[in-house]
């Protein structure tokens, strides 16, 4: 039996503060989800000025990039580039660019999703906060 490292709530700690200290860096209102491996939900921060519709987006993208083991972004250019037929896919509703999965060893161990601003910029929220978890 395989052993794999999993995401501790210090971990999501971290990776919720530094996400939110890049959003308020660039004044973003914007919301923050971490998911597990199985796109469970396991923290969520809404900063002030977030439209609540946020809350939903930034979980779902966070879901799918946990579960598809890639950014939210190659859904969404999947998409874009004619394969329309993706939009049927289950469970996965968060084919919009904002997430980034959470890679420990070549395992991805969970994702951060980011709703809010501009798709790219939701993206670098993220990205934030695995840097400073992973360095």
């Amino acid at each position: 039996m395989k052993t794999k490292p999993v995401l501790q709530a210090e971990d999501v700690q971290t990776l919720l503060a530094a996400a939110t200290a890049e959003a308020q860096r660039q004044g973003w209102a914007v919301t923050i989800a971490v998911v597990d491996d199985g796109g469970h939900p396991l923290g969520l921060t809404r900063l002030d000025g977030a439209a609540p519709m946020t809350a939903y987006m930034a979980t779902e993208k966070a879901r799918t990039s946990a579960l598809g083991r890639k950014e939210s972004k190659v859904y969404e250019d999947m998409i874009n580039n004619g394969r329309t037929a993706f939009l049927s896919a289950p469970v996965l509703q968060g084919t919009l660019e904002g997430a980034v999965p959470v890679v420990v060893d070549g395992q991805v161990v969970g994702a951060v999703g980011v709703s809010g601003v501009k798709s790219d910029q939701d993206a670098q929220v993220a990205r934030a906060g695995i840097a400073a978890l992973l360095g």
